[in-house]
């Protein structure tokens, strides 16, 4: 478990709503099911800074990364519903993982209070930078002469997911290997151990402008502005290699609304922070956020999409 807390000089609280005028009390903890430095937990730092900084109370990110985010939903789910516990996670525990397992320890929807969504990723196909794979075409044609030879690597469901989802639609075999975290795999990427990886644009931004690794495709229909190098996946010859993943601010459930709505309020006014956006998009990310009820709408449609594109691929758990 990786902890680091932000802690910044108090600023005026507008007048709240009365069971949210003496929030916080104390330090607030924000719940993250990866370990330092994964994307998620990147950028949620970047909001964290700027919330200590509005609340006048330290902000500490949790990292309880393992498990595919099971212990740390569970964590989450049973905090006491004051506020000062939140879950800042992503699709792999609220939508990915209900179509994974048959049995969860906590629900995705009636053990959460939604608070805003927080941002979205497509994702993009990576090799080293000295790869002699120069092209999505390139990588499949590979896989196809040498089936089974090649390894891939994921350290979160949804990678995995997307991976999967390339291997059903490309036709190709690979081999996959597990990770804690994303950016864990990348030494086994550079070194050769890895043939390829399909990760969150955020993580696969960061080697990519650093010269590290080539991205290959982004999986939306268009170009990202942000990769404006890197082909769509119908550009890269599978126009149907759609797919991407999002994270969000959740309270667990019995959290008083107003205090649900004052977390949105404060969150949402963190992320237009000038501040916030710039250090978010240099690192390839630009908020979405939402209201509570349209976050709510939001996770459910996601579970149904996710389980769609599961279902579909055939992905299975090992």
């Amino acid at each position: 478990m990786h902890r680091r807390h932000f802690l910044f000089a108090a600023s005026a609280l507008a007048a709240t709503p009365v069971a949210a005028q003496n929030w916080p009390s104390g330090r607030v903890n924000i719940i993250v099911p990866f370990p330092a430095g994964a994307a998620t937990d990147i950028t949620g730092r970047v909001v964290a800074d700027k919330l200590a900084q509005m609340w006048g109370q330290a902000v500490t990110i949790d990292n309880k990364g393992g498990g595919n985010g099971l212990p740390a939903a569970e964590t989450a789910a049973k905090a006491k519903p004051d506020g000062q516990t939140l879950f800042l996670t992503s699709a792999m525990t609220q939508a990915v993982n209900p179509a994974l397992y048959d049995k969860l320890p906590y629900d995705p929807i009636a053990d959460f209070a939604p608070i805003t969504r927080f941002g979205t990723s497509p994702f993009v196909v990576l090799v080293r930078a000295d790869s002699p794979i120069k092209s999505l075409a390139e990588l499949t044609a590979l896989l196809k002469r040498e089936p089974g030879r090649h390894n891939f690597g994921a350290g979160a469901l949804p990678a995995r997911v997307a991976t999967e989802l390339y291997r059903q639609l490309a036709g190709v075999d690979a081999v996959y290997i597990a990770y804690k975290s994303n950016p864990q795999a990348f030494p086994d990427l550079l070194n050769g151990q890895l043939t390829f990886m399909v990760i969150d644009t955020i993580n696969g931004k960061l080697q990519i402008d650093r010269g590290a690794m080539r991205g290959l495709a982004v999986t939306l229909p268009q170009r990202d502005e942000r990769l404006p190098q890197v082909p769509s996946a119908p550009e890269a010859g599978l126009a149907d290699f759609l797919i991407w993943t999002w994270t969000g601010f959740y309270a667990p459930k019995g959290t008083p609304g107003e205090l649900v709505a004052r977390l949105n309020r404060d969150i949402v006014t963190a992320c237009q922070d000038r501040d916030v956006l710039a250090r978010l998009d240099t690192m390839g990310s630009t908020p979405s956020t939402t209201t509570p009820e349209e976050f709510a709408a939001f996770t459910r449609e996601e579970i149904g999409r996710w389980g769609g594109i599961i279902r579909r691929a055939n992905i299975r758990l090992e």
